[in-house]
């Protein structure tokens, strides 16, 4: 597939593409069927690579938690089940980012093969100014690129670990696509140098500034005009990459590579990477009082995202939705006219700690199975539809017990109703109708990347680092980003978080538990798990909730979905039909 994926990058450019605030610069008609002479003579074309190569990244949600221990889904063909049920294999293209993650790095080394000279602009200082931040956005979208590569493709062959295929030029029909990969190391190096390559080029963020003396240094080699500065690097280049998305990107990176299953080395490197966008924002003190529903509230109103603004906990997102009711329509009860595709399993409703931090296995919770949801972390309630909970724009109670009589019940109505006695609640705004005859939607957006998982980022390399409270040349610990996170979350009891500081496997297990429940159904456990080498063949349980006609409740917890994984899956295949295609090209062990 990579063959007919990268020539065609050449002969093609008819990738359809929007992204915010692109304004006149980034607006040029598309062109189809341009060849190589003819993009070294149209600089739009040119510019337009830059485009292709960020419509190529991965969406941010994938629904993979539907393969954890998180969740599952009630739409029965999905092939996140094939999966997770034991029918992964090289040649399903699920996870692969191959074919879309190559085409963006062909777009990108395409762009640098024929930058030289172009004018995208008439006028001479902002064309120049233009290039200059260009050239940034391409060496940061190569390396984020090659991230997601390594993270969905990167194995051992034998004895050694290894990467992708590195590819530093563009390609053509008579390119050698039959070449090795690099060891994992050296593609981490590789993504390393295209980050501070990017650097050089870009602002930490884009701003419009107020005057001239407020251009940044870094750019008055090529102008002092604040115009044309704004121009360029103002408001109008918002949700393009600047500096800030490359520290977090390469905060990601490192984070991956230090964990177990790669390097299980590097979390000192893992730790600072974090911390350089953490700084720059203000310290622990900049984690978002709202930030855990980032979906809802003031972070989507209109006046927040202004000119292509970001919300604080946002650092990079897609598109602003207007009027959507896309994810309720998904995963409403079907009470409130939804598909209710996404079900949080009761393994990860059981990792929500009681209301004072302990976890509720623990005596000192003062946790009760008869009253499951009381005196509980109030993230659960914010996050997940449970028996008995409110939800939609008349606040309507949901009953998901099988004898409950409700179509919300589980497995009452095919692929609509619940499985696991659950229903996902984070991502939707409660605001929404989706009633056939009263339709209201809402402002949405979705993130690329959030604040808060940096602060994890930090919280995880940190400890393995320096321990639970060791600091390295910050000015925070784990402990102290935790602590941060969990108050804001309304845990203000601390005496199980000062038991965690005192043993960095305890503060591990926290840390890795914080991470689960920040962010979940986001489409990071599926990927945490692997990089970890933890337990994937967790069963996915459910819990049936009914009331007698006393009044009594009754809880019986039940398997809902086994997960059956290998050991070699904790990394991804390469996509049998390229290794089908190149000899030299080795699978990873276990794969056929």
């Amino acid at each position: 597939m990579i063959t007919k994926v990268l020539k065609y990058t050449v002969l093609s450019l008819g990738l359809t593409f929007v992204l915010t605030s692109c304004d006149d610069l980034l607006e040029p008609a598309l062109e189809n069927q341009k060849d190589l002479e003819a993009l070294e003579k149209e600089a739009l074309s040119v510019q337009r690579l830059i485009l292709n190569a960020y419509a190529a990244l991965p969406n941010y949600y994938d629904n993979s938690d539907y393969a954890t221990d998180d969740a599952v889904t009630n739409q029965k063909s999905d092939s996140y089940i094939k999966i997770a049920t034991g029918g992964w294999t090289a040649d399903n293209g699920t996870l692969s980012v191959w074919p879309g993650s190559y085409a963006g790095i062909q777009y990108v080394n395409l762009f640098l093969q024929i930058r030289e000279g172009q004018r995208y602009v008439k006028n001479e200082t902002t064309n120049a100014l233009l290039t200059r931040r260009l050239l940034g956005e391409a060496y940061a979208l190569r390396g984020i690129h090659l991230y997601y590569l390594l993270r969905n493709h990167a194995g051992f062959v034998g004895n050694d670990l290894l990467g992708v295929q590195l590819f530093d030029e563009a390609l053509d029909i008579n390119s050698n696509f039959n070449v090795s990969r690099s060891t994992f190391a050296e593609c981490v190096n590789k993504a390393l140098a295209d980050f501070n390559e990017a650097v050089k080029y870009l602002p930490f963020d884009y701003n419009d500034v107020k005057n001239d003396a407020e251009v940044p240094a870094k750019f008055r080699d090529i102008t002092t005009d604040a115009s044309i500065y704004n121009l360029v690097m103002g408001n109008k280049a918002r949700q393009l990459v600047n500096t800030q998305i490359i520290e977090s990107f390469r905060s990601r990176l490192l984070l991956l590579a230090a964990s177990p299953a790669f390097l299980n080395s590097g979390w000192d490197k893992a730790a600072d990477a974090a911390a350089t966008v953490i700084d720059e924002l203000g310290g622990v003190a900049a984690l978002p009082a709202d930030g855990i529903t980032y979906y809802d509230g003031n972070n989507v109103a209109d006046a927040t995202l202004a000119e292509g603004a970001n919300p604080k906990e946002i650092l990079w997102r897609g598109n602003k939705e207007s009027s959507s009711s896309t994810q309720e329509s998904n995963n409403y009860p079907p009470s409130l006219f939804g598909n209710g595709m996404m079900n949080p399993t009761q393994n990860l409703v059981d990792a929500f700690p009681a209301a004072n931090g302990f976890p509720i296995s623990d005596v000192r919770s003062g946790y009760d199975a008869q009253h499951p949801y009381v005196n509980r972390d109030p993230r659960l309630d914010t996050y997940i539809i449970h028996d008995g909970s409110t939800a939609g724009v008349n606040s309507s109670v949901i009953r998901t017990g099988r004898n409950s009589g409700s179509n919300d019940g589980i497995d009452k109505v095919e692929s609509k109703s619940t499985r696991t006695g659950y229903y996902m609640k984070k991502r939707l705004r409660m605001s929404v109708n989706c009633d056939p005859s009263s339709t209201s939607g809402q402002t949405h957006i979705t993130p690329r990347i959030r604040l808060t998982e940096i602060f994890l980022n930090y919280a995880e390399a940190a400890n393995e680092a320096w321990g639970p409270t060791g600091k390295g040349s910050h000015n925070y610990s784990a402990y102290d980003v935790i602590k941060a996170i969990r108050q804001r979350a309304g845990i203000t009891d601390t005496q199980y978080l000062d038991e965690c500081a005192g043993n960095k496997d305890l503060m591990r297990q926290l840390i890795r538990n914080e991470r689960r429940l920040e962010l979940c159904f986001e489409s990071f456990r599926f990927w945490d798990l692997r990089r970890w080498k933890a337990n994937l063949t967790e069963t996915a349980r459910g819990l049936d909730v009914n009331e007698d006609v006393q009044g009594n409740f009754t809880f019986e917890k039940f398997d809902v979905e086994n997960r059956s994984y290998q050991s070699y899956q904790n990394y991804g295949p390469i996509p049998q039909s390229e290794t089908l295609k190149y000899n030299n090209l080795q699978q990873n062990d276990g794969w056929k």
